[in-house]
């Protein structure tokens, strides 16, 4: 009986996301006309409506927020990645510091609403190939954080986790940006079952999914070894997810 009534309600999700996605990628561009502010307005609003779209199904977001680094400051977020939907509570959940993304090249065009923010809203996109070059957009990225006191996201895991374990950190991407932000803060976070979202084929679509997001205290970036660092933050994320 569920597996037949996932398939209606996966259409109405997947119309609602549509609508959502054309429907701010106008707003945004409007917002933009008005500055800064407005548009990371327009943003804020379009993921709490991408988060509100999968109720529909059934889906629960519950969030823990244990962090205390005080707002106006730059920090560097790390996030575990099993899903889209890692992105959309990042912005909503921790919009207080303004969350810019690491993204690949290839989705800055074609993606509704997505990709002009990733253009037009202090994200970087890298061409994963061109490693001289994704390395200086990774150190002004670094810079632009640090001088507008603003977040920067990253998945150290490359790729989207398929069964919810936490796959091995690549440290390249941290071993940059960590050197260059002393003095800013790293905020870890643990996302748990967020992938069961999207196991399996796209349609139709998992029913009464319940993530949790657990937003672990900063941590000061100082003299402490990178790599030392980077290994502390991966058993933090780790233990905060839930293994079902």
């Amino acid at each position: 009986m569920k597996k037949i009534v996932s398939y209606p309600l996966s259409i109405i999700y997947y119309l609602l996301l549509g609508i959502t996605l054309v429907t701010f990628d106008i707003i945004q561009r409007i917002a933009l006309l008005f500055g800064y502010r407005p548009h990371k307005k327009s943003v804020d609003i379009l993921n709490f409506f991408l988060l509100l779209n999968p109720r529909v199904l059934g889906t629960r977001f519950k969030v823990e927020d244990n962090c205390k680094v005080p707002i106006n400051t730059p920090v560097l977020i790390v996030s575990n990645h099993q899903s889209m939907y890692e992105i959309s509570l990042i912005i909503w959940h921790l919009r207080r510091y303004h969350p810019k993304f690491i993204s690949k090249k290839s989705l800055g065009r074609g993606i509704p609403s997505v990709s002009y923010n990733l253009r037009k809203g202090g994200s970087i996109l890298i061409d994963r190939k061109n490693k001289e070059e994704s390395l200086e957009k990774m150190i002004d990225f670094t810079q632009y954080l640090m001088e507008n006191k603003r977040g920067g996201v990253i998945f150290p895991e490359g790729t989207r986790s398929r069964d919810g374990s936490l796959k091995p950190f690549k440290i390249g991407g941290l071993n940059t940006l960590i050197p260059n932000m002393k003095g800013a803060y790293v905020i870890p976070i643990s996302v748990s079952n967020s992938w069961k979202l999207q196991s399996g084929s796209p349609f139709p679509l998992a029913l009464g999914v319940k993530v949790k997001m657990k937003i672990h205290d900063g941590i000061l970036i100082g003299d402490e070894d990178p790599v030392e660092l980077i290994h502390r933050l991966e058993k933090i994320i780790d233990k905060g997810i839930e293994k079902s």
